[in-house]
This record gives C-alpha cells, structure tokens and sequence, in this order.
C-alpha cells in the first residue's frame, strides 16, 4: 500500500449535505441565510477591477489590517451582535457585553476557516501523552484531529438538562492533566455557559494547561469570554466570519487571545503556511468588520426568526432546547429524526440529522429567512 499508517487512523469530518441534484432551502449547515454586507460585494468589484496586479503577489502574511478591522469590530460591538445598540453607523455594546479593556491588534491571529484556526491551535497546546477534555456532544471536528493528531480525548456526558458537566470537566482535566475545549454556545444543543459560569471553571483549572472556548455562534445570544481574557492567560477563544458574518463562503476564522497565545499559534502558521489569507478574503474581511451595524441588524433577524420557530415547533409537541445560536435542536416522540429529515427533504428542504447514538432522535435545523422558515412551517404542518 502506498498510504502511511497514519491514514489508518483518520476518520474525516462528514460536512452538512451540499446536493447537486436539484434546488433545496438549506437549513442544514449553519450558515447564514442573508448574503454579506453591500460595502463587502463593491470592495471586491474594486479590488478585481482597480487592483488587479495585487492578486499576482504575495499579501500580507501578517493579515496586519485584517486584525485591526477585527479589533475595533469587537470593541464596537462587545462580541456580541444580536445585543448591540445602532444608531446611525454608530455601534454600542449592550452593557452585559462591555469590554473592560481595549481589544488590540496582537490579541487576534487569523486563518482559513476556524477550522484551520482549530488545527494549529490543537497542534500548538494539546500533547500526544496527555488527554484533552471535551464534551461528549460538541462540534466534531474536535474528535477529528484528535485522531489527526494523535491525541486522546476524555469525552464528558452532558447533564440531563443536556448543558455542560463542568465539575466532571474539570475532574478529568485535572486527572489527566490535560486542556479543555468546548463550543459555547455548544454544538448541536445550542445551549451555553453564562461568563460567570466559564469564569468559576477557569478559576479551578490549571493556570498551565491551555482553555478554549469556541465562540463560533455567541453573536446569537450568549455571552462571549472576551472580557475574561485580562484576567486568564490560559484562556483562548476561537471565532468564525462563517455564522454571524455572512462569510461561510469566505473561510475567515480567528482567535482572541493574550499576545503570548497568539505568537505561540503564529509560528505554527509560519510552519505551515506563511501566507494563509489571501489578498480577497484580507479585502472582504476588513470591510465586513468595518459595517458592524449592518450585521447587527442581520444577527437580529435570525434570533427573530429563531424565537418564532421555537414558539411554533413547541405548539406542535416538540421536545426544543432553547437556543442561543443561529439553529435550533429538537425532537419529536413519533416521529424518528432520521424519518422526519427525509420527510422535510422530499419537500425541498434540508435540515441535519446526525446518527449518532444518544441524539439520533434529534434533528439541526438552522434559521433561514421568514420565507424559508415559513415554508419549513408549512411542510411540517404536512407531515404531522
């Protein structure tokens, strides 16, 4: 055989269903049913057209603008979208979001994707003779470089409330002297952690041994851990343009972090990939990040729409976790989730269905518009 023995091991990420066969509403995948800001569309055009000879050199592999733009996003907004004030094109943060420091340049590193953002970051901190600590239910990427890597994992049940265990967390942290990772809001219940509640953890974890919070879907109601940061410098959070920045197709990931975690990660990219964001995506992320009020206004579109969808799914004797994310976890007593995912499909729209034994009765449903969830609305009425 030609391949190592290394491939023996990999088990890939299974992504959302992307069809080819005909036309479907997708609700499956997370991303974000309205399209990026006006100001992103015309700072392309002119990038294309009035800047075409910088896509034949080599960009900034430092993303030194990019960073600043994110920065200055964060401290608009708090980290927290759906709860920022607008007025005019000016952006305040609720007061429950309120940084108590200047969110600066070095504490932001970026990378295609979060989940190439994830794989340095597991390179970096995780260690092949010592367990990492992760919830049993939780985005499943994580497990993926665990293997990719070749680093074993202590998976923690969730509690029967299905929120995070967080003593038993951080008992099996401590025993194996390992990290901790976890989505929060987590993946696929959509359920979080309050701040105070990741702060009273941070406090009886290793002040040594690195902490992630992966914020990927916080602008949709939870609280983000970046106010955290002054005070743990163990602490690192990982970001996506993909959910709340209408950039799914943009791939743009990124970190918050002390400078000391971000140099630690950066030379890690420059093992790999000195240049790993492209001269249109530097363009199109730094302009996103300069229209804050714009994706304030659509992140308070889909927790709209997502308040609705829960109101409506309980009227109809589904089981529903009250989300703080831009998708919904639910289940219904008669009818199997893998049933009720080919159903929905055969009426042209996708939702997520996950085989997994303990929630292979649940389905994913992300939050599309009013008109997309309104025809979901109607083809669940049909199934019931």
């Amino acid at each position: 055989m030609l391949q190592s023995n290394r491939m023996n091991g990999l088990h890939p990420y299974v992504p959302g269903e992307q069809p080819k066969d005909r036309e479907y509403i997708k609700l499956n995948a997370n991303e974000n049913p309205y399209a990026p800001s006006p100001k992103v569309g015309k700072a392309v055009i002119d990038f294309v057209e009035n800047h075409r000879e910088k896509m034949g050199l080599y960009p900034d592999p430092d993303s030194n603008e990019l960073h600043a733009a994110i920065a200055d996003m964060l401290n608009q907004c708090g980290g927290v979208l759906c709860r920022a004030k607008v007025d005019g094109d000016k952006v305040t943060p609720a007061e429950e979001d309120k940084i108590p420091f200047t969110v600066t340049t070095d504490m932001i590193y970026t990378g295609n994707g979060s989940d190439e953002v994830l794989s340095f970051v597991f390179y970096a901190f995780f260690d092949s003779g010592e367990k990492f600590v992760l919830p049993e239910f939780t985005y499943s990427f994580y497990p993926v470089y665990a293997g990719f890597y070749n680093i074993p994992m202590d998976t923690i049940a969730l509690k029967s409330d299905w929120t995070l265990d967080t003593e038993k967390m951080l008992s099996s942290a401590h025993a194996d002297n390992g990290g901790i990772i976890f989505a929060n809001p987590n993946a696929p219940t959509g359920l979080g952690l309050t701040r105070e509640q990741v702060r009273q953890m941070l406090l009886k974890a290793s002040p040594d041994k690195i902490f992630i919070v992966d914020e990927a879907y916080v602008d949709f109601g939870g609280q983000s851990c970046i106010p955290l940061l002054k005070e743990f410098k163990n602490l690192l959070i990982v970001r996506t343009f993909s959910k709340s920045l209408c950039g799914a197709g943009q791939r743009l990931g990124y970190i918050v972090a002390n400078p000391e975690l971000i140099n630690i990660v950066t030379t890690v990219k420059n093992s790999v990939n000195h240049f790993p964001i492209d001269a249109l995506s530097q363009v199109s992320g730094k302009t996103a990040c300069s229209d804050v009020a714009y994706y304030v206004e659509t992140s308070k579109k889909v927790v709209e729409e997502r308040e609705k969808f829960y109101d409506f799914l309980k009227e109809k004797g589904f089981f529903v976790l009250k989300s703080q994310t831009n998708f919904i976890f639910a289940k219904h007593d008669k009818i199997p989730g893998a049933d009720l995912y080919k159903k929905i499909r055969d009426q042209g729209i996708l939702i997520r269905h996950f085989a997994t034994a303990g929630i292979e009765d649940f389905v994913r449903i992300s939050i599309g518009t009013a008109e997309q969830m309104q025809a979901l609305r109607q083809a669940i009425e049909n199934i019931l």
